[in-house]
């Protein structure tokens, strides 16, 4: 019964009145922000010149077009490595639980021929870049 009386007491005649903590919160942090960086701008010192305008490249005078191009193996090889992370990531939670899978499951070994044949799609997508030759960097100069 006392249950019900807090319950009832933390419900209010309106929904959105149950928002404003999360408004007020949303409202403070964007004030804050605001007034850091306006205190910032009107504290610091604004002396632009040839050497603050200037393109900073680690310490070495920029040469050429910023533009420049990439080999488009480059780009494969940054979402291949994606990829695998992403596998790893998933295989991480199947392996804390997996002494416990068969009390979820009802089946002993249903955990483990799922995640064979997991790893066998795994396999055979890394088979298929590796017989294209994305992984050879050193056979192919003409888009290096």
């Amino acid at each position: 019964m006392a249950r019900a009386s807090t319950a009832s007491l933390m419900q209010t005649p309106n929904y959105f009145w149950n928002y404003v903590p999360l408004l007020l919160q949303i409202l403070a942090a964007v004030g804050l922000s605001s007034v850091i960086v306006l205190a910032s701008w009107l504290i610091g010192r604004h002396r632009p010149g040839k050497v603050k305008l200037s393109t900073y490249e680690c310490g070495m005078v920029p040469q050429g077009d910023a533009r420049g191009r990439f080999s488009v193996r480059f780009y494969m090889v940054a979402m291949l490595f994606i990829l695998f992370d992403v596998e790893a990531v998933f295989m991480f939670p199947w392996a804390v639980i997996y002494r416990k899978l068969p009390a979820i499951t009802g089946s002993r070994f249903f955990g483990f021929w799922e995640m064979l044949v997991y790893i066998g799609f795994v396999l055979v997508g890394y088979f298929y870049i590796w017989k294209k030759g994305i992984l050879e960097w050193s056979k192919d100069k003409a888009d290096l």
